[in-house]
């Protein structure tokens, strides 16, 4: 047998096989959670009809355990979700569409997590799209991805055609949180984009699903001299180029410039036929919306401008109880005394 063409058969076979197990995974999960909704819009039926309480769903949890001991999630405290998830969504239209591209962790999750259903229909549709895994939701959820898409200040309509215009505008947002990263990891725009490329993982993470991580300090040759890009980056979803620029300090309209100058670059040198024109995006550590709009205005290249935070804000009732920094260093330093006592008594 030639050993290429069975090679060949066997990655097909492989393509063939993991395509069929991903649509009987969607399926069993779209059935599974057609099943908790009815399941839920029973019980609220019968405790509008006949007062059902607490100790009628733990009895009801009990019996169908009982007859289906094969079958998880029916316990007492699923089948009060189930109740609730029922509730949440009256109509059922709602399940075998969006509602079922997700799994039922996912859903729990975000009952528990956010009361709006605008904004819980927003995770569940991107969930879907991006493939989320419960984890990602849960970390996307902690940052308010909701409050940071589409509202990028950019220049994108101009430039680009309408239907990749609206998509990079959905993928892109105006603040990002690098929480995996320490106040002084970001000193300089060399410590910050060190700091970013050692942790990657968590960086492509915080961008979003579908940027591959190309190279930091990109080199190109322009008229004989050497330039360097901070970070590259090709999105799959976009099939273009992203070009994304540091700066540790406020957002300055000549930053716009020097991006644009290396868009123009990346399009003649690096860009193939059948790469979407390059995307800049500027990360700084602040910026005024005015003066971005301004700076961008005349700008003849797709971008975009961003802020950074290395870390979430601290709710205010918890900050007035929190140490000052002088405080927190009198308090090291007395530990730091302890421990030489000890160490001395040993």
């Amino acid at each position: 047998m030639n050993q290429k063409n069975y090679l060949s058969i066997l990655q097909s076979l492989k393509t063939h096989i993991q395509k069929a197990r991903l649509k009987a995974a969607i399926s069993v999960n779209s059935r599974m959670i057609q099943l908790y909704w009815e399941i839920g819009k029973l019980i609220l039926a019968q405790q509008e009809k006949e007062g059902w309480g607490t100790k009628v769903i733990d009895r009801l949890s009990k019996d169908l355990r009982n007859e289906f001991t094969d079958m998880k999630g029916l316990s007492a405290r699923n089948l009060k979700k189930m109740r609730r998830f029922a509730a949440l969504y009256p109509k059922i239209e709602f399940v075998p569409t969006v509602s079922a591209q997700i799994s039922w962790s996912h859903h729990v999750l975000l009952m528990d997590k956010i009361k709006d259903e605008d904004v819980r229909l927003w995770y569940i549709q991107k969930s879907a799209e991006s493939g989320w895994s419960y984890r990602v939701l849960m970390h996307q959820i902690d940052l308010k991805a909701h409050e940071n898409h589409g509202k990028l200040p950019n220049n994108f309509d101009e430039h680009l055609p309408p239907l990749q215009s609206d998509l990079v505008k959905q993928i892109l947002k105006d603040k990002y949180i690098f929480d995996f990263l320490g106040q002084g990891d970001a000193k300089s725009e060399r410590d910050l984009e060190n700091a970013l490329t050692n942790y990657i993982t968590e960086f492509l993470l915080a961008l979003g699903k579908g940027f591959a991580f190309v190279g930091r300090q990109y080199h190109i040759e322009v008229g004989e001299q050497d330039f360097y890009m901070d970070l590259l980056f090709y999105h799959i979803k976009l099939h273009c180029y992203v070009v994304i620029e540091l700066k540790t300090d406020v957002f300055k309209p000549e930053y716009a410039g020097k991006l644009n100058f290396y868009l123009s670059a990346m399009d003649d040198l690096v860009r193939q036929k059948e790469d979407k024109p390059t995307i800049g995006l500027l990360l700084c550590k602040s910026k005024n919306d005015v003066v971005v709009e301004y700076a961008l205005r005349d700008v003849n290249k797709p971008m975009g401008v961003a802020s950074y935070q290395l870390m979430k804000k601290i709710p205010k009732d918890l900050a007035k109880d929190l140490p000052s920094k002088k405080e927190l260093k009198q308090i090291l330093k007395q530990i730091d005394i302890e421990v030489k006592k000890q160490n001395e008594t040993l």
